[in-house]
């Protein structure tokens, strides 16, 4: 059963509509069928990726002048939502794409504008955000990879660690140290994916998200153009904070979707399952399960809107980014857990994706910024 949604434009509207059709006719006939084979060997959905550039789903809030659609956060996210509900994998990845391109469009110079946007932007091209390291979580301010001016390059070294679209990715927006300055310290960088001395580890073998590839990424002295550097030196802190509060919407939107999809499958079992001859969901202990199921996702979904519009008007939006991913993805675990809860035995099994919903909805809570950051970053804006 699809979402209700009630879309601010008609454009809106036609975006929606275009998206469905595509998870319906591209997504859901082989998302079952490419997790599974990647779970016990590297596969990428490269061509779905390409399916959804080619549709300008991946560059909606981007600037029109550069190749994006224009499209308010509002719009976006519900497209996000969509895609995570056919296939979460490639949703995780659209945020990811929007976050890489991000700094670019908030941060860079017209000349960085105009000479990368349009790749960026086109579908021709596919991002990876090279934030985390081995060392360095939640506390960036202590990552170690470090970029050495010299002449009109920057020379980095350095690892990275988790970061999504590893080796398939045309190129790497990364953030390195520039001085000891600590947090001030930082600088981003755009190193494209043919960069002599870029390396990659072997892909994490991960509880789900099996076709989100993710790997370290190795820098042996990588040298990168200094016009490639985002913003100034030192602001690379203030960029990667800024982009994150964009890039917690994109996750709290994908985990509603990925929670829809759970409450949907959960639905129509319930419907079609008898007992006692009866449809199960007649039952009041179930139908009373499944209603918390759908107050959960709503409330997951007004959240991110509510943070989205905040940020669509040009108002300060961290905090409610913060609240929208702590509830969303904490929505996301618990409606996942109940329906498999629902299918009952079946649900334990892979013969429905429930356990798959059920393990995907896990790192949710852990990716762009744990859930107990989100806690601390809401607390400190109630007691300022």
């Amino acid at each position: 059963m699809a979402a209700t949604r009630l879309m601010p434009t008609e454009e809106g509207q036609d975006l929606i509509d275009l998206t469905r059709e595509i998870c319906d006719k591209t997504l859901r006939p082989q998302v079952d069928e490419a997790e599974r084979a990647a779970a016990t060997g590297e596969q990428f959905p490269t061509e779905v990726f390409r399916t959804l550039g080619e549709a300008g789903l991946l560059s909606l809030p981007h600037p029109e002048e550069h190749g994006g659609y224009g499209q308010p956060y509002e719009v976006y996210l519900q497209v996000v939502e969509e895609v995570a509900s056919a296939w979460m994998s490639v949703a995780v990845g659209v945020s990811v794409h929007s976050l890489t391109a991000y700094p670019v469009t908030a941060f860079g110079t017209a000349e960085q504008q105009a000479a990368l946007l349009p790749g960026m932007l086109s579908g021709a091209q596919l991002g990876a955000y090279c934030l985390s390291e081995p060392l360095a979580g939640s506390d960036i301010a202590s990552m170690t990879t470090r970029a050495t001016r010299e002449g009109d390059s920057y020379v980095i070294r350095g690892r990275k660690a988790w970061i999504s679209h590893a080796g398939h990715a045309d190129y790497y927006t990364t953030f390195a140290r520039t001085s000891d300055d600590g947090g001030r310290g930082l600088s981003c960088f755009v190193v494209p994916a043919d960069a002599e001395g870029l390396s990659f580890g072997t892909p994490e073998k991960k509880m789900g998200l099996h076709c989100d590839t993710v790997r370290e990424v190795m820098f042996d002295d990588v040298r990168v153009a200094a016009d490639r550097r985002i913003g100034d030196e030192g602001q690379g802190m203030a960029i990667a904070l800024s982009a994150l509060d964009a890039g917690r919407l994109g996750i709290a939107a994908a985990s509603t979707g990925l929670a829809q999809g759970a409450l949907d499958l959960a639905a129509s079992y319930a419907k079609e399952r008898k007992q006692f001859g009866r449809a199960i969901g007649e039952f009041q202990g179930l139908s009373f399960l499944l209603a918390d199921m759908e107050a959960a996702v709503t409330s997951a979904r007004a959240t991110y809107l509510h943070a989205a519009r905040l940020k669509d008007a040009g108002r300060a939006f961290s905090k409610e980014a913060a609240v929208a991913k702590l509830v969303a993805t904490d929505a996301a675990m618990k409606v996942t857990t109940d329906a498999v809860q629902v299918l009952g035995g079946a649900g334990y099994t892979q013969d429905f994706p429930a356990e798959r919903f059920m393990r995907e909805a896990k790192v949710t809570q852990i990716f762009e910024g744990t859930n107990q950051i989100q806690r601390l970053v809401i607390g400190r804006h109630v007691l300022r």
